[in-house]
């Protein structure tokens, strides 16, 4: 029959596995969905982080737009060959990516017609000089037009381009109003594919002269100088700014009809318009699906951790709780066994006074022979009883250090003849051999190694055959210790047990023990030889005998 407290017992089991079981299938289900997680957000991240590489990577070029090529202006229309050259090298040097530049040295007029130019009424923009610099481009070939000379490469279309512009917003200028710099800079700059064309912007008041030109014939005939100048740009020498080298494993700049062969499943791609003079190229991002998978990992790895921790302290919690029911149960069924033992170990001799009482009240008259038997049998069950409760108390004593450590001399000779003496008499078929090796006399607490003594005896007697009721025990001084050993021939104690005998309350489960023990033996000896500072250890063998070894200070 199943008791109330083991039906408990079982059904929290039962609550705490299907708890673990639950709490699992949740951390499985988390990690699913965090790695999902993190494999959608490096996707959109693939997607998203393109801009940034874009804007990184397109610094220098805005920089040069919006910094670089308006010191043009700072000049007024006064470069010469020279300082354009020393201009065009620091442009050269700080951006890649221009790869050649044309100087176009020109003068406004007021005249009807210029020959190397256009001409609006009475407002002609014509060119003086052209040269080109670049890397790779010869001296010989530096100068390009001038002296009424030009050579048949110049590209006069792009002056010609850019001054058109220049006399269209002159013509629309309203000079009562400041013109800004957003118009002024979309007027005097011409952005086509890999091209930049930039024009020096005149100073409101020249520029209110230059309205006045196209309409009229000034009396001072005014000159005044303009520079443009033309950029020839290379997008592939814009130096790729990867600032995701972990998400993006090649970048490169591709024509913006560039179509990959390779579209393999193995590989993942993007791509974002350049913009501006490159919009005909394109930044294309290329990633294998394996080198995303690193980052989908080192993204995924921090919150599995933290998962995993917190997983980890569901179970360690459901642990304890297991551990302290698992303990309760243990110690109900300890104190369980112990009462149903002390209780019979209690009624014997109780059993036995009584019955010993009830004889000596119902006889009318008892023998001198009759009055001995049973006196003898209620002091023999007197003792029994003080014993079990000497034994129980001394044990708490012990275990609550409430006693005092005596140091005695112990004649070891007289002491184990005198523990021979006693349980011979007690059990005439108990037979003892001893041995001391070393020593004769040592300092120790004698009651404490009396009960040690007895313990291991009775324990010698009562776990043996009939035919091999006998305890062997040696004593020997080695390196300042005195190792004592008690070997009987008894039953043995199986290696499963070892680890449990010298448990409170505990007890093997063999044919000597059915008639009732309360399992304090061995752990009584236990807490002797502890608090005596020794140590005790147990070989043993089935059905053929046991060796208990106690290793105690030498006169310390």
């Amino acid at each position: 029959m199943i008791s109330e407290k083991d039906s408990g017992y079982r059904k929290n089991f039962s609550l705490i596995v299907t708890f673990i079981v639950l709490i699992s299938l949740v951390f499985i289900l988390s990690l699913f969905l965090a790695y999902n997680f993190s494999k959608k957000n490096i996707e959109n991240d693939f997607v998203s982080a393109k801009a940034n590489v874009l804007e990184e990577s397109i610094k220098p070029y805005n920089d040069f737009l919006l910094n670089k090529l308006p010191e043009i202006s700072y000049y007024n229309g006064y470069l010469d060959s020279l300082t354009a050259a020393k201009f065009i090298d620091t442009v050269l040097l700080e951006y890649p990516f221009v790869k050649k530049v044309i100087f176009f040295d020109a003068e406004v007029k007021n005249v009807k017609y210029e020959e190397n130019g256009l001409n609006v009424g009475n407002f002609s923009i014509g060119i003086k000089n052209v040269f080109q610099f670049g890397k790779s481009i010869p001296k010989e070939s530096i100068k390009l037009f001038g002296d009424n000379q030009y050579a048949k490469n110049t590209n006069i279309e792009d002056f010609n381009g850019l001054s058109l512009k220049l006399i269209n917003f002159v013509q629309r200028l309203d000079t009562a109003q400041v013109p800004s710099q957003e118009e002024l800079f979309s007027n005097f700059t011409n952005i086509r594919s890999n091209r930049i064309d930039y024009l020096n912007i005149p100073n409101l008041e020249d520029l209110k002269v230059y309205k006045r030109m196209v309409t009229a014939k000034l009396v001072s005939d005014p000159v005044y100088q303009q520079d443009m100048l033309s950029f020839e740009l290379d997008p592939s020498k814009i130096v790729i700014k990867n600032n995701r080298p972990l998400l993006y494993q090649s970048v490169r700049v591709e024509p913006f009809t560039y179509d990959p062969l390779d579209t393999s499943a193995e590989f993942v791609s993007g791509e974002i318009t350049l913009g501006g003079p490159f919009s005909d190229y394109k930044l294309y991002f290329i990633s294998s699906k394996s080198f995303l998978k690193k980052e989908v990992f080192s993204y995924f790895l921090p919150i599995a951790t933290l998962l995993l921790l917190f997983y980890s302290v569901l179970v360690l919690v459901a642990f304890l709780i297991y551990r302290n029911l698992n303990i309760n149960h243990k110690m109900y069924k300890l104190q369980y066994d112990f009462i149903t033992n002390f209780t019979h170990e209690f009624k014997t001799p109780v059993s036995v006074i009584k019955i010993a009482g009830n004889n000596i009240k119902s006889s009318s008259s008892l023998s001198e022979k009759e009055q001995q038997l049973y006196g003898k049998i209620l002091d023999e069950e007197a003792d029994k009883l003080n014993g079990l409760m000497n034994k129980l108390l001394a044990f708490t004593q012990i275990e609550n250090k409430a006693i005092i450590l005596n140091r005695d001399e112990v004649n070891i000779v007289d002491f184990i003849e005198s523990t021979i003496d006693v349980h011979t008499l007690k059990h005439p078929d108990f037979n003892f051999t001893y041995e001391v090796t070393g020593f004769t006399t040592f300092i120790t607490d004698p009651v404490l190694l009396g009960s040690l003594f007895d313990n291991l005896a009775e324990n010698a007697y009562k776990y043996s055959p009939p035919e091999h009721k006998k305890l062997h025990i040696t004593a020997r001084l080695i390196k300042d210790r005195v190792v004592l050993r008690f070997k009987d021939g008894g039953i043995g104690i199986p290696s499963s047990e070892i680890s449990n005998i010298f448990k409170k309350f505990y007890r093997i489960q063999n044919r000597y023990n059915q008639n009732g023990s309360v399992g304090l033996g061995l752990a009584f000896c236990k807490e002797l030889v502890n608090f005596m500072n020794g140590e005790i250890t147990v070989k043993s063998v089935v059905n053929k005998g046991t060796e208990f070894k106690i290793v105690l200070p030498y006169n310390n």
